[in-house]
């Protein structure tokens, strides 16, 4: 098997396997989703840092959209690793924001489905503002890679 074909088979298995965990996180129920998020909080107050008493009421809103925001930047990661191969690295960088905005839709549908669990097109934005800050983090290196390679030494 020759080296590229391999890295765009692995570039093709991590996208889809994190499709299925992102779809695993929102199949479970309000529940269990809580005492994820208070997990999350707990191991803050483990290391010291009291996210109840910093954040208030706040605190489990906000772990719970950071990872949403962390989840969806991870998912445009792999998708623009894999969209690369196909497509100049521009494009791959816009359909990798339109792959993980698609995603977070179908993931909010499948919520309304899920017991103590809803879709909000908020966090349809805030899933795709995780795609958006990595697109601007490529894009930022690929200029600085790009400035710099074309200097004279």
């Amino acid at each position: 098997m020759k080296r590229g074909t391999a890295k765009l088979k692995i570039s093709w298995i991590l996208l889809i396997l994190w499709m299925i965990i992102i779809f695993a996180f929102s199949a479970k129920n309000g529940t269990e989703s809580d005492k994820q998020s208070e997990l999350v909080i707990y191991v803050f107050n483990a290391l010291g840092l009291n996210l109840d008493s910093l954040l208030g009421d706040l605190a489990t809103f906000i772990v719970r959209k950071t990872a949403h925001f962390t989840e969806y930047l991870i998912l445009f990661s792999f998708a623009y690793n894999l969209l690369k191969n196909y497509t100049s690295k521009k494009l791959a960088i816009i359909y990798g924001i339109m792959l993980t905005f698609g995603y977070a839709c179908t993931d909010e549908f499948h919520q309304i489905f899920v017991p103590g669990r809803t879709a909000k097109f908020r966090d349809v934005l805030i899933d795709t503002s995780g795609a958006l800050f990595g697109s601007v983090v490529l894009y930022c290196r690929n200029r600085f890679k790009f400035k710099y390679s074309n200097s004279v030494v």
